[in-house]
């Protein structure tokens, strides 16, 4: 990091990060919305591109600028639609509704329906790979293709450094009550961790902290949700994708995932960890172009 830029980590740590995240939002080509959907429960996303629709569902305490630098090798191709997930980022987060994986696909349907994508590709990270599947089985005829990157719910897989801390009894590296627990998170689900000064830590932290119970309700909730049992349902075209250093969920899962669904291809990423769209956008862009036949360049 040069002179200049620790300067800025320090005088003004909110704006810039700020900044950063509106100009990757802009290199993407995407633009945040928003819409209220009957019932009363509003949606925050970011939309951008041309062609098919292709929704891309973030994963647990993550927020939809989780895709902004692998979505700017996306926009050329399909109108990208990335939401934050009830519960999460900046859409609506009500203590006591459901967060089933079952609930939220019920929820993203009226989300793609209301913004005119009755029928969509599907793409999905950890938590958001689960509720994909979850979508896929309970509507089939509204996905085209599946995009699945280190999705959860395949619990029969070998247990991975995160369940095995849990079940020991121990902190969860993906709960964040303070600035401290959030760079533990991000050290925890990369590979390698760029170094971060701990202004825009504690700037990316406040979200996190401020929805630590809710997070906490969730995540019981999610983890007592097996979707493998119904993953042989599931026939669209399906691209499976997982770090081989992922700590999150144990790479093991991949061929599981395969096995129930034999249309899917698999592929392993040596050197990344549980957030492959983030530690190699390009390479993980153009995985996903070749497998829908699209011309990556």
């Amino acid at each position: 990091m040069n002179l200049l830029a620790q300067v800025f980590a320090h005088l003004a740590p909110e704006k810039t990060v700020r900044y950063m995240l509106d100009t990757l939002r802009e290199r993407a080509g995407l633009e945040r919305r928003s819409i209220t959907l009957p019932g009363g429960l509003q949606y925050v996303y970011l939309e951008g591109g041309r062609g098919e629709p292709l929704m891309l569902l973030h994963g647990f305490g993550g927020n939809k600028d989780n895709f902004n630098t692998i979505a700017r090798h996306l926009t050329p191709h399909y109108r990208v639609i990335v939401p934050d997930h009830i519960g999460f980022g900046e859409s609506a987060k009500p203590m006591e509704a459901d967060y089933s994986t079952d609930a939220q696909a019920e929820r993203l349907l009226a989300l793609a329906q209301a913004l005119g994508a009755p029928a969509l590709h599907l793409g999905g990270n950890s938590m958001g790979g689960h509720i994909a599947l979850a979508f896929a089985a309970r509507y089939p005829q509204a996905v085209k293709s599946l995009w699945l990157l280190a999705p959860g719910g395949v619990w029969s897989a070998p247990l991975s450094e995160l369940a095995q801390m849990v079940k020991a009894g121990g902190d969860n590296p993906l709960l964040v009550r303070s600035a401290e627990d959030f760079a533990r998170t991000l050290a925890f689900t990369v590979a390698k961790l760029p170094e971060v000064p701990m202004p825009y830590i504690q700037v990316m932290a406040k979200e996190r902290m401020a929805n630590h119970a809710l997070e906490q309700r969730v995540y019981q909730q999610i983890k007592a949700d097996p979707v493998e049992a119904r993953a042989s349902t599931v026939k669209a075209p399906s691209l499976i994708v997982w770090g081989e250093e992922d700590r999150v969920l144990h790479p093991g899962a991949g061929p599981i995932l395969q096995g129930l669904m034999p249309q899917a291809e698999l592929i392993r990423m040596p050197g990344v960890g549980h957030l492959p769209m983030i530690e190699r956008p390009q390479e993980c862009a153009a995985d996903y172009l070749r497998f829908r036949g699209r011309d990556p360049a």
